[in-house]
């Protein structure tokens, strides 16, 4: 059918694991915002849902990192982490094999790209789905995209998996949503934690709700790093569903929550 979602939302484990100890007007204000979310998503009726996440060495090591996977499972479990740490129940997500074939051949015609019938979904999938797909109804379609072990893929080629991504989807019957998930700024497990670069992330945002490809691709490891913190990588995630969407963002939801560890924000992107 067609790509008929896209949209960018934080994943940090505290957003849930730690929401009775941050401000009840930040936090209720980033629910209301994940609320609006989810209600985007169900208008746009998609029967599957790509995350795009950059998981935590929960499934993927240094022995063997791939810059990009998508899982092809039957079905998922998660999360990885305690669920009463990170307060959400565990569950299994559905899969859909032959789906995530038919995407993975596409996204093999420009992108190489790993892929897994066997995936524990840590919290950089299992926070998005406890609010976008709260009752467990969708087919998932884990991605990942290597934010975590030096080297990482370069920015470009994040942008050239998000437009795969996108010809994959139009090229299958299913109605498909795209949803890139993490940072942006943060410095998790570090004596930095909770620390939040405000205007980084706004800078960030600015190029990425004007689709400005060139101004996205314009980081360097090395200035993310510095100013965006190890979690900062995961502007890869955003800059791909982008990619995907192709048109303009929407930032509908941004606020540093320091308990959080992140600036948490909530995004939507227009697909053309």
């Amino acid at each position: 059918m067609s790509l008929v979602f896209s949209g960018v939302c934080s994943h940090a484990p505290g957003i849930t694991g730690r929401a009775a100890r941050a401000p009840a007007d930040q936090k209720d204000a980033l629910y209301a915002a994940f609320d609006d979310m989810r209600a985007r998503l169900q208008t746009a009726k998609p029967d599957a849902i790509i995350v795009i996440a950059a998981e935590h060495f929960a499934n993927f090591f240094m022995n063997n990192m791939p810059a990009y996977a998508l899982g092809m499972g039957e079905s998922y479990e998660g999360p990885i982490e305690d669920p009463e740490w990170l307060a959400i129940p565990k569950r299994k997500a559905m899969g859909d094999p032959s789906l995530s074939q038919r995407l993975i051949r596409e996204v093999q015609q420009t992108v190489d790209v790993a892929f897994c019938e066997e995936w524990r979904f840590d919290h950089g999938i299992m926070v998005p789905l406890h609010f976008l797909d709260p009752h467990n109804e969708l087919i998932v379609i884990p991605a990942n995209i290597n934010c975590q072990g030096p080297p990482l893929t370069p920015l470009h080629r994040a942008w050239a998996f998000g437009e795969a991504l996108r010809r994959a989807a139009d090229a299958v019957p299913e109605r498909i949503a795209l949803v890139g998930t993490g940072g942006i700024s943060h410095w998790p497990a570090t004596p930095d934690s909770g620390r939040i670069n405000e205007a980084w992330d706004r800078d960030f945002l600015d190029r990425w709700s004007r689709s400005d490809k060139d101004a996205m691709l314009a980081y360097t490891d090395t200035e993310t790093y510095a100013e965006g913190g190890q979690g900062g990588f995961e502007i890869r995630t955003f800059i791909a569903a982008a990619a995907a969407a192709g048109g303009k963002g929407a930032v509908h939801h941004y606020q540093p929550i320091p308990i959080f560890a992140v600036g948490c924000t909530i995004g939507t992107l227009e697909i053309v």
